[in-house]
């Protein structure tokens, strides 16, 4: 009896082991683990706010130096060709001066002419005068005393001194000097050539100051403390810090605003405001000169303002919001006021506060609520 008892015992346990292992059976529920965001504890900074801008570096002044009479190269400076340096009043062209030097002799001796005429002239009115009071009677005419005669003399005389000042200006036109230190852009004549008057020499262009025409928009001058419409003899215009890539290395200039244009852009709506830099071939702390024609990045120095905010590029969503995390660290959603947008920071005006804890990760779909774990981002590795 003991066996078969045994038996069933053993059957009715696998048939119970079976009933529990079977499929369908109630799994176990595992409670998934809050998603790992990044956070910083913002903190109120005082923010200088530079405004980017771009554009080409120009001289200040760039002429065509133009022949003034006409005639035959006799000498050229040796940097009179394209890149060539001078210096201010160097002589860069001599034309053949022989003309001109007849001109001032022939001149010379029209001057002395009419010198002669009108001491001549002097002496007949004197001689007429004392004739008069000798034999005449009444009041004499101008024409009796020789007066028209003299006047035409002291005419003629004025004249032919003209014509002399007039010869030797001609004559120190033939030397044409250079009117400010600078390099020879082109040259468009050559030794032995015969240049008539007016033909252009060379374009040349002054080394001691460089502009850039700095194009900002209207929004942005909020941030620039700008003189505009200032009649103060020196108004102070911000500074600027000017860089472009030379050589695979990036070079920096500084400069500084001097002024702005009269009016908008018309196509851009924008103002384009104006920028120097002193002594461009050597204004480079590494010697790099700021050549004409480049093209440079500019960062205008801005007005500094307090208690705002600064996030890295990204953390706002579309709607103007940055996600925050509560003491109970679940996730909040709040809307913020931008100031501005850079390109690797937002700039917040207000809507946070001093050691609000904001996510700068990315997160997949953020609900507000939802509890996450944090890892802390250093207050130093902020922008």
């Amino acid at each position: 009896m003991a066996l078969p008892a045994a038996v069933l015992l053993a059957a009715v346990g696998a048939a119970r082991a079976m009933l529990d292992t079977r499929p369908g059976s109630s799994p176990q529920i595992t409670q998934p683990s809050p998603p790992t965001v990044q956070i910083v504890r913002v903190q109120p900074q005082s923010l200088a706010l530079n405004v980017a801008s771009q554009g080409v570096v120009t001289p200040r002044e760039e002429i065509d130096l133009v022949a003034e009479v006409g005639g035959k190269v006799l000498r050229m400076h040796p940097a009179l060709a394209s890149g060539g340096f001078f210096e201010a009043d160097d002589l860069l062209l001599m034309i053949d001066p022989r003309d001109y030097d007849y001109a001032i002799v022939t001149a010379q001796a029209k001057v002395a002419e009419a010198k002669r005429v009108l001491i001549n002239e002097r002496a007949q009115v004197e001689q007429a005068e004392s004739e008069w009071r000798a034999l005449g009677q009444g009041e004499a005419s101008d024409l009796a005393l020789h007066k028209p005669q003299l006047a035409e003399a002291e005419a003629k005389l004025q004249a032919a001194a003209a014509e002399l000042a007039k010869a030797k200006l001609d004559r120190g036109r033939c030397e044409l000097r250079a009117p400010f230190a600078g390099r020879v852009l082109r040259k468009q004549a050559g030794r032995g050539q015969f240049l008539p008057a007016g033909s252009v020499i060379a374009r040349i262009f002054a080394t001691d100051v460089a502009e850039i025409r700095l194009p900002v928009g209207i929004d942005q001058l909020a941030f620039l403390n700008l003189p505009l419409g200032s009649r103060d003899s020196q108004p102070h215009w911000p500074k600027v810090a000017l860089s472009a890539e030379i050589g695979g290395r990036l070079r920096h200039w500084q400069g500084r605003i001097v002024r702005s244009e009269a009016a908008l852009d018309s196509g851009s709506g924008q103002l384009f405001l104006v920028a120097q830099v002193e002594q461009p071939e050597r204004a480079s702390a590494d010697g790099a000169p700021l050549l004409s024609g480049l093209f440079v990045q500019a960062d205008i120095e801005g007005v500094t303002r307090e208690q705002l905010f600064a996030l890295p590029h990204g953390t706002l969503n579309g709607l103007q919001q940055v996600k925050l995390v509560d003491d109970s660290d679940r996730l909040e959603l709040r809307r913020v006021e931008v100031l501005r947008n850079e390109s690797d920071r937002t700039i917040i005006r207000s809507g946070l506060r001093p050691g609000d804890r904001v996510v700068v990760s990315e997160m997949a779909l953020p609900v507000a609520g939802m509890r996450v774990a944090i890892t802390e981002t250093p207050a130093a590795a902020t922008p």
